[in-house]
């Protein structure tokens, strides 16, 4: 086995496998780049929440009478009828 033919195939395949490899790497990072600066940014992602109402009915039924008349005085119709109720009871 001689070391002109063999290593020098086996040399020169694997260098240009080498070569092709890097030239590729070198030049994906600048097509990603210019892909990543042509995009638009993205909004983050946001979460809601949904409370039962169960919960709504608990909150409503342990806010202040302030906070009640607030709500009533911002259009909430469930506030207004509380208030109205209310007056109702009062009167009786």
């Amino acid at each position: 086995m001689g070391t002109n033919g063999g290593s020098k195939m086996i040399n020169s395949v694997s260098g240009s496998t080498h070569a092709q490899a890097t030239a590729q790497a070198a030049t994906q990072p600048a097509a990603v780049t210019q892909q990543l600066a042509q995009s638009k940014p993205q909004p983050a992602p946001t979460d809601t929440v949904q409370i039962s109402a169960a919960a709504l009915a608990l909150k409503e039924a342990i806010e202040n009478p302030a906070q009640t008349a607030r709500e009533a005085a911002s259009g909430d119709l469930q506030a207004k009828r509380l208030l109205a109720r209310e007056a109702a009871d009062k009167a009786l």
